[in-house]
Order: structure tokens, then C-alpha cells, then sequence
């Protein structure tokens, strides 16, 4: 006679605590610790030009140089818009997720990713070709 167990199959094993699956490798990135993603923001002055300085956190710093993370992305664009709702203008976005992309990659670690409005809104590979930076060049902070 078949213990109850051994009629249950595999998943009724499962459900007893028995054996147990493992997530698949590789099947999407570990999104780490809870958010926030952004850690704080400030406006700063360059001349006469504005600069959006997002603050990412070391959660944001880990994802952004992941592939496959654009919903925390989204998410942490939305902490930007919370934590400065006056960031939301044309091609803002588009900075902020050139950043996310790029900025840990590229140059890791750097202290605060800059998001200026007065810069032109570029076709993705611009935006790229200019290190987020279209319109002009980098500011010195």
C-alpha cells in the first residue's frame, strides 16, 4: 500500500513541505531590498541654467546596471515626480532614464544624477551618443 504522501505527486509534496522548488536562474533580476530608489533631490543653479540633482539610492545604483529592470525604473521615476513634482517637463524623463541605463555602467558611483530641462529633447540614440547629456555639456557637479 502507497504511504498518503507518495499519492500526493509532486506538488501535494510541495504543499507539505517535503521538497521545495527553486526559483529559475536568471528568470528576472533580484529587485534587492524595497524601494526607495531615489534617496532625495535638489534643484541647483549652473549659471543661469537649472539642474535637477536625483540621488539615487545604492538599491537604485545595484538595479540601473542590471538589464531588465525598466518597471523599477518607472518606479523610481515616480519617486522623482513625488519628491519633485516640478520635474515633470519635456525630456526629463528621458534623462532620467538615459541614467538609470547608463550612469552605473559608465561612470559608477557618480554622486547625483543631473536632469536639466533646458536641454533638447533628442531621439534615443542622441540621447545616448551624448552620454545624457544632449545640448550642451555636462555640468561640473
Amino acid at each position: 500500500m502507497r504511504s498518503p504522501k507518495a499519492a500526493l505527486g509532486a506538488a501535494g509534496l510541495a504543499l507539505s513541505g517535503l521538497i521545495t522548488f527553486a526559483p529559475v536562474a536568471g528568470a528576472e533580476p533580484d529587485p534587492g531590498p524595497a524601494h526607495p530608489y531615489v534617496d532625495h533631490v535638489e534643484w541647483a543653479k549652473w549659471g543661469d541654467l537649472s539642474s535637477l540633482r536625483v540621488y539615487p539610492t545604492a538599491v537604485a545604483r545595484q538595479l540601473a546596471a542590471q538589464p531588465g529592470t525598466t518597471a523599477q525604473a518607472d518606479e523610481a521615476w515616480a519617486e522623482v515626480l513625488t519628491l519633485s513634482p516640478d520635474a515633470d517637463l519635456p525630456g526629463m524623463r528621458e534623462q532620467f532614464l538615459c541614467h538609470w541605463t547608463f550612469a552605473e555602467i559608465i561612470e559608477p558611483g557618480k554622486t547625483s544624477w543631473n536632469l536639466e530641462p533646458w536641454r533638447p529633447e533628442v531621439p534615443p540614440e542622441q540621447m545616448v551618443a551624448t552620454r545624457c547629456n544632449p545640448g550642451g555639456t555636462e555640468e561640473p557637479f
